[in-house]
């Protein structure tokens, strides 16, 4: 099976895990059960909603400011490049911060689904735009993330989710994964592993 394009989240995935998501529902108010903070943002009354848009981009302003690359990314990106597979990046932050951590460190996507541009994860929605504009197959597509919303939004796809396990919970999602790595470089393993079948 040929591998017509992989998928990034960023924030903790490409990037080290920065946001402390734990402080941002605190700031909002948010319980701190709740799953997802965009979906509580949602519910809430049109002047609460925008004070927590006001603290998110501020939190996901400063991780952009001091993001920095996980081990083995740049490489593996450049590595892509070289076998022409198309990298797409998606994730629930701005297009305006994701553009600039891209800048920062140098990074070349072939395209980018931001927040903004359509229902977040865990919805399949991100995956299947990147997979159109690659004209490539959920199903030969490989999603790369940290979180559980990664891999339910290559699940909700059909396409592969595979677990970078960077977040403390790691454990916990891989069952929602087909393939999981410690470090970025374990990625082409699972490509020239996927291209031998």
């Amino acid at each position: 099976m040929k591998v017509n394009a992989v998928i990034f989240d960023l924030d903790g995935t490409l990037t080290e895990p920065v946001l402390d998501f734990g402080k941002i529902r605190s700031e909002m108010g948010i319980d701190s059960d709740s799953k997802d903070i965009l979906v509580a943002m949602e519910a809430m009354d049109p002047i609460r909603q925008k004070q927590a848009q006001s603290v998110l981009a501020r939190h996901e302003y400063h991780a952009a400011q001091h993001s920095q690359l996980n081990d083995g990314v740049a490489e593996l990106l450049s590595e892509l490049r070289k076998r022409k597979i198309p990298i797409g990046l998606l994730t629930r932050n701005t297009r305006e911060n994701t553009l600039f951590v891209a800048r920062r460190h140098q990074l070349c996507f072939n395209a980018i689904v931001a927040r903004h541009d359509g229902p977040a994860k865990p919805n399949a929605y991100g995956v299947l735009e990147l997979c159109r504009q690659f004209n490539s197959n959920p199903a030969e597509t490989l999603v790369v993330g940290d979180f559980l919303h990664d891999l339910l939004s290559a699940q909700n796809a059909g396409a592969i989710p595979v677990l970078i396990k960077t977040h403390p919970k790691a454990e916990d999602y891989q069952v929602h994964a087909d393939y999981s790595i410690s470090q970025m470089s374990e990625l082409l393993d699972i490509i020239n592993e996927l291209e031998q079948k």
